[in-house]
């Protein structure tokens, strides 16, 4: 009977006990824990062990406060009428961890879907407001135009929802598939005009570079024929001072002795003749021997002699 009797308090303190053990919340890091009182915001609960109170205060939501990623794929339209394809992925985080964002963040939406439906059209909307204004052939070249201008246009609403857009990457942007043809097309046709422009420089370099080593390899054999013609004009200058002075030598000398200078002509005459036709690539050498041909070679020589001994006594005066 006293058992009996006593049940109701055993009950209430078993619940007493019960809720004490319950009021001990451990919050996983990366984590908060939005607390209400009978369903009014109370506080914020942080990563570790925290006390609540029993049967008053009440745990309503666990927000992560970590980076969330989402991927996106939905299509525009330009101002030309084109279709275009997107393939992104966005990248978005609490704002930070003030009691007024934590309540936004808890508060703004009924539940997780409704916030990344609400994240989701924000974004496309921007992105096809913005590629509403370009034409087709603009879009490819305006991926970072497109992602300053959808921060720019939605940074103050997920701020308003406690939220913050870190980053938006555009991985694909596609076209219809007969827009994607005729672009291929086109690049196609600008390679090859590329490829056939780049090969006719190289032709035009070859060439160039080619007449130009013909025309110094011209220029380098003039050079030498005409150092060597003028070379072998000055050997043949000297060569015949020497002989010249030879001769005038033997023939003073010849003079001093009381000879007659006709001798040593004829010598070096004959010395002459047989120099030719032992250096000579010929075969034959046709040479006068008739006594009126010897008598005027022998004048020849006597009137050379003469003129260069003239020469030398004017020399010496």
């Amino acid at each position: 009977m006293e058992m009996l009797q006593n049940a109701p308090f055993i009950v209430i303190g078993l619940l007493i006990l019960l809720g004490f053990i319950k009021s001990f919340v451990s919050v996983n890091q990366g984590t908060l824990a939005v607390v209400t009182v009978f369903g009014k915001y109370r506080r914020v609960m942080h990563p570790g062990l925290n006390f609540k109170l029993p049967f008053i205060e009440a745990i309503y939501k666990k927000i992560s406060i970590q980076n969330r990623s989402v991927e996106l794929e939905f299509q525009a339209i330009t101002i030309d009428q084109a279709n275009v394809y997107f393939k992104a992925m966005l990248l978005f985080s609490v704002l930070d961890q003030k009691d007024e964002t934590i309540q936004n963040v808890a508060f703004k939406f009924v539940d997780e879907k409704n916030l990344m439906q609400g994240l989701i059209r924000t974004v496309e909307g921007s992105i096809r407001s913005f590629v509403a204004t370009r034409k087709q052939s603009e879009v490819l070249s305006l991926r970072r135009d497109i992602v300053e201008y959808v921060k720019e246009q939605i940074d103050k609403t997920l701020e308003n929802w406690g939220y913050h857009l870190q980053d938006l990457q555009l991985n694909d942007i596609t076209f219809d598939e007969v827009i994607m043809k005729s672009m291929s097309q086109v690049v196609a046709s600008n390679n090859l005009k590329a490829a056939a422009e780049n090969e006719g420089q190289a032709l035009l370099i070859t060439k160039t570079k080619a007449a130009e080593a013909e025309g110094n390899a011209i220029k380098i054999a003039a050079n030498a024929e005409r150092e060597a013609a003028q070379m072998r004009g000055q050997g043949v200058a000297l060569f015949r001072e020497e002989v010249a002075k030879g001769m005038s030598v033997a023939a003073r000398e010849m003079q001093e002795a009381n000879l007659d200078a006709s001798m040593i002509m004829f010598s070096m005459w004959t010395e002459a003749i047989k120099h030719f036709s032992e250096n000579s690539k010929g075969n034959v050498i046709f040479l006068d021997g008739s006594p009126d041909a010897m008598q005027k070679s022998m004048n020849q020589m006597m009137g050379l002699n003469k003129l260069l001994d003239d020469k030398n006594m004017g020399g010496k005066k």
